[in-house]
């Protein structure tokens, strides 16, 4: 489905220059002289490169539509992850910097969300949210106002978020994945 350069958001998997790009950001400039354009950040899926791109409003690209299937996590082997289709229990190894930072997240039995392009796995998406344990939290330093003070803290998969002053070590906590902060305690 084609598409103006104007059009395209954060999210958006694009075809340029012969490549499967994802739009990271977009910035929607309008100079005084000249026309207007949209300055989009892309990540490559494929290679993870980064690129800036100028679009303009009667330049038009290729939006992508990517399958998605469900998959669970089985185990982490070296630098590479291996997946489990949940349908026909095929398994699929992608390496693990396609996740990001979001790859500390993986728990073994998570069920993911594989998209795919051609039947080539581009990208995986975790739960927004996931459970984990503090295992070791800073001390309270007296006289700290609650409303705004937050301390650092280590979870369990050695990611490090900042928590509020009440949060001990061995509390369960709730983590937005992506985002790699403190969202609530843990019921």
């Amino acid at each position: 489905m084609k598409i103006s350069g104007v059009d395209i958001r954060p999210g958006n998997i694009i075809e340029y220059e012969g490549g499967i790009w994802r739009a990271v950001k977009i910035q929607h400039t309008q100079p005084g002289k000249g026309g207007a354009y949209m300055q989009v950040e892309l990540k490559n899926l494929r290679d993870g490169r980064k690129n800036n791109v100028r679009f303009r409003s009667a330049e038009t690209v290729e939006r992508v539509r990517l399958d998605t299937k469900d998959f669970q996590f089985l185990f982490a082997e070296g630098e590479n992850l291996v997946f489990m289709d949940k349908d026909t229990y095929d398994q699929t190894t992608l390496p693990r910097d396609l996740l990001g930072d979001a790859a500390a997240f993986l728990q073994d039995g998570m069920d993911v969300v594989m998209e795919l392009y051609d039947e080539e796995a581009i990208s995986v998406q975790l739960p927004d949210t996931i459970e984990a344990t503090i295992v070791e939290a800073d001390a309270v330093v007296k006289g700290q106002t609650a409303s705004s003070s937050y301390k650092p803290a280590l979870l369990e998969n050695g990611v490090r978020v900042m928590v509020p002053p009440h949060i001990a070590s061995g509390t369960r906590i709730v983590v937005d994945v992506y985002e790699q902060t403190y969202v609530r305690r843990a019921d």
